[in-house]
């Protein structure tokens, strides 16, 4: 199937890599069908783009590359609506928004998109009564993570 894309232009994708948004996301609820592209060679990047609407894509990335400590609990709501039975079935993506330079750019730790990929259901998860924040600088105090994490792949 082909679809055209915000940052690729026209991309073949293969059917069983959409993902179910059942809710929509935040701020794009007609939404509902999205794909995960690769943006850099790495994999760091992705470009959750949606695949009824070319206008519609977030850049998102492992937010477990930047921030070794981000934890949080799901709610049982989030785990029946995604049909999740393991963790082992789930990925955990954060929305960036991208800042020139690129230093300050930074992730949304507050709602994270959690993924299964078992039944590609996936929902952004608004975390309540929590300390993240929706712009976390993924820059820390001048250490330069990204080409830390680009070291480690």
């Amino acid at each position: 199937m082909k679809i055209n894309t915000k940052f690729f232009g026209e991309v073949e994708i293969n059917e069983e890599n959409i993902i179910e948004f059942p809710n929509g996301i935040p701020g794009f609820e007609e939404e509902k069908r999205f794909v995960l592209l690769d943006i850099n060679e790495g994999a760091i990047y992705h470009s959750l783009q949606s695949v009824d609407n070319p206008e519609v894509a977030l850049v998102v990335t492992n937010p477990y590359v930047f921030f070794h400590d981000y934890e949080f609990d799901i709610d049982e709501n989030t785990i029946n609506l995604l049909s999740i039975n393991s963790k082992e079935d789930v990925m955990v993506l954060s929305v960036l928004t991208l800042k020139d330079p690129f230093k300050h750019t930074t992730a949304n730790l507050q709602a994270p998109i959690i993924l299964n990929f078992t039944t590609r259901k996936a929902k952004q998860l608004i975390l309540h009564d929590t300390n993240y924040q929706t712009k976390q600088p993924i820059i820390v105090e001048g250490k330069d993570v990204e080409s830390d994490a680009n070291s480690k792949s």
